[in-house]
C-alpha cells in the first residue's frame, strides 16, 4: 500500500493511493488500515504532498556506510523533528556553516510501539518505507561529535514523497541527483547493519512509536549540495524525493 499525507482545505490528511486518487484513512497505523467505503478522496496529480508522517523521534545511523563498518558498534544520532519537511519543500543552508551534503537513505517508518524487540520481530514493528535525505553540514562535524550542529539545519530531513508498505528493504537501489543528474548510487544491501538489525539495537535503548523515523544509512550515497541546485533522492520501489536548496538569510 502507498500511504501519504496531503494538504487539504480542512488540514492535513493521511491517505492511501487507490487508482488515480488519494483516499482518506482514519488511522494509517491501525492494523487493518484501509480506506473506508465512502471516504473522501482527492486527485493524486492535483494534491500537495506533505512529509508522509509526523515523527516525534528521528534517528540516523552512524558509521553504517559499508560492510567494513560492521567492525564498529551500531550507533545513532538524533535529529530534531523540526528538521522534517516534505517533497518540494526547501532545504535552507546557512552560508556561515561550510560545506553541506545530501545523503540518499532508505527511511524506516515505525508502525507501533517498539521496545526491546529482536531482529526477527523487528519487521512487525515497521509500517513502511520512505525516502530520506539526511542533509549534513559536514564542516560542522569536527566541531561537535554529537552531530547536533551538522544535522539540524532548517529542512535538513526531507522525507517522502510517500511511504510504501511493501518493499524489499534489504536490497533496494539508492541514488542521489543534483539538477536531475545522478551523482551517487548504491544499494541498501551495502549497509553494515541492515534496517531490522538497526531497529532492534536501538529499541533496546529507547522507546520508538508510530510515525518515528530511522534513517538507515548512506552507503556511498552522499553528494555535495549548494544554494541554487535541486537535490533529489531516488529509491527503487518508492520513487523520487525532490527539494530545492536555498540560502538562509542571516543577520549582517
Amino acid at each position: 500500500m502507498r500511504i501519504a499525507r496531503i494538504a487539504t482545505v480542512a488540514g492535513p490528511r493521511s491517505v492511501a493511493a487507490r487508482g488515480g486518487e488519494w483516499v482518506a484513512l482514519a488511522d494509517p497505523f491501525a492494523p487493518d488500515a484501509a480506506p473506508a467505503p465512502g471516504a473522501p478522496s482527492w486527485p493524486v496529480d492535483q494534491t500537495p504532498l506533505l512529509a508522509p508522517v509526523e515523527p516525534r523521534v528521528v534517528l540516523g545511523m552512524l558509521h553504517n556506510s559499508g560492510p567494513d563498518d560492521r567492525a564498529l558498534p551500531p550507533q545513532a544520532f538524533l535529529k530534531s523533528a523540526r528538521t522534517v519537511v516534505g517533497a518540494q519543500d526547501p532545504v535552507m543552508l546557512d552560508p556561515r556553516r561550510g560545506a553541506v551534503v545530501g545523503e540518499c537513505e532508505l527511511a524506516l517508518v515505525v508502525g507501533r510501539v517498539c521496545r526491546n524487540v529482536s531482529v526477527a520481530d523487528a519487521p512487525a514493528h515497521v509500517l513502511g518505507w520512505t525516502i530520506g535525505n539526511d542533509v549534513t553540514a559536514v564542516d560542522q562535524a569536527a566541531a561537535d561529535d554529537t552531530r547536533t550542529q551538522a544535522k539540524n539545519g532548517d529542512g535538513f530531513t526531507p522525507l517522502g514523497p510517500w511511504l510504501e508498505t511493501d518493499l524489499n528493504a534489504l536490497d533496494v537501489a539508492l541514488s542521489g541527483l543534483v539538477d536531475g543528474v545522478e551523482v551517487a548510487a548504491s544499494s541498501s544491501a551495502a549497509l553494515a547493519w541492515n534496517p531490522f538489525e538497526a531497529l532492534s539495537h536501538l529499541s533496546h535503548h529507547l522507546t520508538l512509536g508510530p510515525g518515528d523515523i530511522l534513517l538507515t544509512g548512506a552507503p556511498g550515497t552522499a553528494f555535495p549540495i549548494a544554494p541554487g541546485v535541486v537535490a533529489s533522492c531516488a529509491v527503487a520501489g518508492i520513487g523520487v524525493l525532490t527539494n530545492p536548496v536555498r540560502a538562509l538569510e542571516v543577520p549582517a
